[in-house]
């Protein structure tokens, strides 16, 4: 998993990683994408919360970098705040 043209990185997904992934599955999937797009208060909390888990993530960078560019657009679009990313 990659953001723009980047390279995949070859070395396995940690496994905080791959709960992250997870979580931003579900949280783009429906039914809780419908609730994102109806501005629900506790799907746009998910997402923000979503969004603070990626950004501490420490392990993976360039792997959860990507799931918080599709995180904080998701923010910025139905919340208003775009998620701040760090590298």
């Amino acid at each position: 998993m990659t953001s723009g043209f980047a390279a995949p990185d070859p070395n396995p997904s940690s496994p905080a990683t791959r709960r992250l992934l997870t979580e931003c599955l579900d949280l783009v999937t429906t039914p809780l994408l419908d609730a994102v797009r109806r501005r629900d208060p506790a799907a746009l909390a998910g997402l923000r919360t979503l969004g603070h888990k990626l950004r501490n993530q420490r392990e993976d960078r360039n792997r959860t970098g990507a799931l918080l560019t599709l995180i904080g657009d998701l923010v910025e679009h139905y919340a208003g705040r775009p998620t701040e990313q760090k590298p």
